[in-house]
């Protein structure tokens, strides 16, 4: 069936921002991670960098979650939730879903060229690994969750890049393996799906049991929760911030990745960690602590 632009008129705003998935943006706070920890968010400017580069990221990515969204929709209609999703459902059509991902990775190369440039070739790093993930990759086992905490990392250069900080190998560490976690904890939903419904929603869970993902999840939890303290402990972090007692926020720390491992081994609900972010008290309380702590040793202290 041709496509007509007349036809964008016939889709409901509440299903661009379905399409848009503006409650993902949490992901690219990522940028803003480097300066926070170097103390240079108070900076205008650098908040302003990070800002910007924290837009470009959210318009980027927009226009991947559009374009995995086309081209997943056959598999997504076998899913209990995806079905539900605008091109899955057919609520917006092939040809519209790849107009409006065109819009949005316009919008996003054309806001880096004008406000900061520097954030360009990060941009086009994720933009490319992601059609590589969406085309190819994601249907290879281990590479398919790499891949998915790599895209982290590439937030956390963009956000370096722009405020010209400099990395700790720590924060790189730890970001890709939390990173990793979540991303298990994904792919348990899809093995879980697939035992309860006998419904494959995706082609690598044939690379997965939930052996294996339970045991990789708590690995890689552990090796975070290790690598934290280690950071928090060591002469690099207390010296640069004539604090002692930053360790005390690995509390916060190792309750959040146990009330994540909850809800994903007991509630077997943590195929979406945006989603159980915003309704989960406990973990907002967690992260707010942490957050609160942490404001108070970099910048009221």
């Amino acid at each position: 069936m041709p496509f007509h632009l007349q036809n964008i008129k016939s889709v409901s705003l509440k299903d661009v921002v379905w399409l848009a998935r503006p409650q993902q943006y949490f992901k690219n706070f990522f940028v803003f991670l480097p300066a926070f920890f170097a103390f240079k968010l108070h900076d205008p400017e650098t908040f302003r960098n990070a800002g910007e580069a924290f837009l470009v990221f959210s318009l980027a990515a927009s226009a991947i979650y559009i374009f995995n969204d086309w081209k997943d929709r056959h598999d997504d209609r076998k899913h209990p939730d995806k079905c539900l999703r605008p091109i899955a459902s057919g609520r917006v059509g092939s040809g519209q879903g790849l107009l409006f991902m065109l819009f949005f990775l316009l919008g996003a190369g054309g806001a880096a060229f004008c406000f900061i440039p520097a954030v360009l070739p990060f941009i086009a790093a994720y933009v490319l690994l992601n059609i590589a993930y969406s085309v190819k990759l994601k249907h290879h086992p281990i590479i398919d969750v790499a891949l998915i905490a790599l895209g982290f990392v590439l937030r956390l250069f963009a956000g370096a890049e722009v405020t010209g900080v400099a990395l700790s190998h720590w924060i790189i560490v730890m970001t890709f393996l939390l990173a990793l976690f979540l991303a298990f904890a994904k792919r348990r939903e899809d093995v879980i799906i697939l035992l309860q419904t006998n419904q494959q929603t995706r082609k690598v869970v044939d690379g997965y049991s939930l052996q294996f993902l339970d045991a990789s999840m708590v690995m890689t939890a552990s090796i975070v929760i290790l690598a934290y303290i280690l950071w928090s402990i060591s002469p690099e972090v207390t010296s640069r911030l004539s604090n002692s007692n930053v360790y005390l926020t690995a509390v916060f720390v190792i309750l959040g990745i146990l009330r994540y491992m909850q809800i994903a081994l007991v509630e077997q609900k943590g195929g979406n960690p945006t989603r159980v972010l915003l309704k989960d008290t406990f973990l907002q309380l967690v992260l707010a602590g942490w957050t609160g702590i942490f404001v108070w040793i970099l910048y009221l202290k």
